[in-house]
């Protein structure tokens, strides 16, 4: 999943002008109107991120792609990075999140300049195109999203006409892959659902500005993927170990050497190994671990994974509330339904609010496996019920929903608006592994299986992540480890070898879960140590989305961020 957030300040960008800056005489303003200044600057430069925040006054618009646009982007990245280290006299939670801000800078940078994905990679642009936020969330009456969506898709054919302009092939085959199967879905999907979505809207004038620009756009969309197809070539993905270990280190504050990461993420894979074999042990006596992933795998849902999940959820929040493991704020709901085309390559993932929405519920998507495939691999790709169990685990209750109940109350304002990848995914992540730490299955085995299955699925990610980009492995050995390794069926190990390639920062998962475990055995440990779960948990929350080890250092009084496992 993509997560995104921000926060929409009302001053005016001027307020950036009147930050101290270089050899500037003029006098520093208060760190609180810098920081708002700023955040205003940052929705300007990234329309679609400012629509997801609930910006709505930026509804329709696409960012500038063309070359000025993307140096403008580089250009006012490096000044947060100047401006907000200029702060020197700020302490305790200004200083917090100065350093939040500057390492939220120094990661946008890295993708945007240094791994320079809008020349290389495909995924960079996915995102902007997805008009979900128009469709499914009602922030407003419908003939005002439509209007709203109608300007999105008459930006289209303009958007997709800068990517063939800034992508320099040839471009790996699975980063192809990715990009034509997401723009194909795309061009599928504005020509018929988008429309649908709007169809009860009783004008006919927005109705034909609708019905023109979806066409627009569809036909950009399914030319950009033929386009894409032709840029394939016999190149390497993978970053390279220099760049792999910058990424981290700009993105997450992490600074350890390869090596000892490739060790860390090999004692997490085998202490999960063990558990399973054990968990098989009982489940399945006799049986091989593979056949007896395949016995929790039968176990499917009734009828279908998205009745099942909206079955799911009521039980896990009612199960936290009886365990009291955390604060569930507000009364916002989570809404099951299937992915769209476009986003079929994400198995799960969910769609929270941004900040400055009210009342709207969130949605846990759910792919249905690829029509193309097999019926057997189809059969094999939808998940088991207790598999999935964790799946809604790690989306809703109490993963990603709850978590961004929190970040979206979150003190401070950049907390409320960025939400990084190891703190949001390693924490839903961690939530698996505390749900059943908690009683979650009453000791059940199966129900320990299908939590070991997504544990192990995020260690092959882990490992692969390192290995893709560092130590040649390919897309072949990589689906082949998810298989031997993790124990995952084909049509899985597949997708997220592939994924690998083109997310080579999905180790995050349980790089951050493994943080997360650490922190709390470190802060618990002079905290009531059990009885101080929740008291973490909340406190962990509550800082909205930073990377780890700034959260660590905050909460551990230490002097300086650093990543513990």
């Amino acid at each position: 999943m993509a997560l995104r957030r921000t926060f929409f300040a009302t001053l005016a960008s001027a307020a950036l002008a009147s930050c101290q800056m270089g050899g500037s005489t003029a006098p520093q303003a208060p760190w609180a109107q810098f920081a708002q200044g700023t955040i205003d600057g940052w929705l300007k430069t990234d329309p679609y991120f400012a629509v997801y925040q609930g910006a709505h006054q930026y509804d329709g618009k696409f960012a500038d792609w063309s070359p000025a646009g993307l140096k403008a982007r580089g250009d006012f990245l490096r000044k947060v990075i100047s401006d907000a280290g200029s702060y020197t006299a700020v302490t305790g939670k200004e200083k917090f999140e100065r350093d939040y801000m500057v390492q939220v800078a120094k990661g946008q940078l890295f993708w945007l300049e240094v791994a320079d994905q809008p020349h290389t990679n495909p995924a960079w642009y996915v995102g902007a195109f997805d008009p979900n936020v128009y469709l499914a969330r009602e922030y407003a009456p419908p003939p005002q999203r439509a209007a709203a969506l109608a300007t999105f898709l008459e930006g289209v054919p303009a958007a997709a006409a800068a990517i063939k302009g800034n992508i320099k092939g040839p471009i790996a085959e699975p980063l192809v892959i990715y990009g034509t199967s997401a723009f194909s879905g795309y061009a599928e999907f504005y020509a018929k659902d988008v429309l649908a979505a709007f169809a009860e809207v009783k004008d006919d004038a927005l109705q034909a500005r609708l019905k023109a620009a979806a066409a627009k756009a569809s036909a950009a969309m399914a030319d950009l993927s033929t386009w894409l197809k032709g840029q394939q070539g016999a190149v390497s993905f993978a970053l390279g170990a220099d760049k792999f270990a910058q990424m981290l280190n700009d993105t997450e504050a992490v600074n350890v050497p390869l090596a000892d990461l490739e060790k860390v993420g090999e004692a997490d894979l085998k202490r999960n190994q063990d558990a399973l074999t054990a968990a098989c042990a009982q489940f399945a006596p006799g049986a091989s671990v593979p056949a007896c992933m395949a016995k929790m795998n039968a176990h499917k849902p009734a009828d279908n994974v998205v009745a099942e999940a909206t079955r799911q959820i009521p039980l896990l929040t009612q199960f936290i509330k009886a365990k009291d493991l955390v604060t569930i704020p507000g009364t916002e709901q989570a809404l099951v339904r299937q992915s769209p085309p476009y986003n079929a390559q994400n198995g799960a993932y969910i769609d929270p609010p941004g900040p400055l929405e009210k009342g709207i519920p969130s949605i846990y998507y759910i792919a249905a496996p690829d029509p193309a495939w097999s019926k057997e691999k189809q059969n094999e790709y939808i998940p088991g019920v207790d598999d999935l169990m964790f799946t809604s685990v790690h989306e809703v209750m109490p993963g990603h929903f709850l978590q961004f109940l929190h970040a979206n109350r979150a003190p401070s304002v950049f907390g409320r608006m960025f939400v990084g990848y190891a703190f949001a995914e390693g924490w839903a992540h961690y939530s698996e592994e505390l749900m059943w730490e908690a009683g979650l299955g009453d000791g059940n085995p199966e129900v320990h299986i299908g939590q070991l299955s997504n544990a192990l699925l995020r260690d092959c990610r882990f490992l692969s992540a390192i290995r893709l980009h560092t130590a040649g492995m390919t897309i072949a050995q990589s689906t082949q480890f998810f298989q031997s390794a993790c124990f995952q069926d084909a049509g899985t190990a597949e997708q997220q070898a592939r994924r690998g390639a083109y997310d080579p920062a999905y180790l995050n998962y349980t790089l951050g879960k493994l943080m997360i475990r650490k922190l709390r055995a470190d802060w618990t440990a002079t905290h009531g140590g059990r009885e101080g779960w929740k008291a973490f948990h909340d406190a962990f929350l509550e800082y909205g989305g930073p990377p780890i080890p700034l959260v660590r250092q905050a909460m551990m009084g230490e002097d300086k961020p650093k990543a513990a496992f």
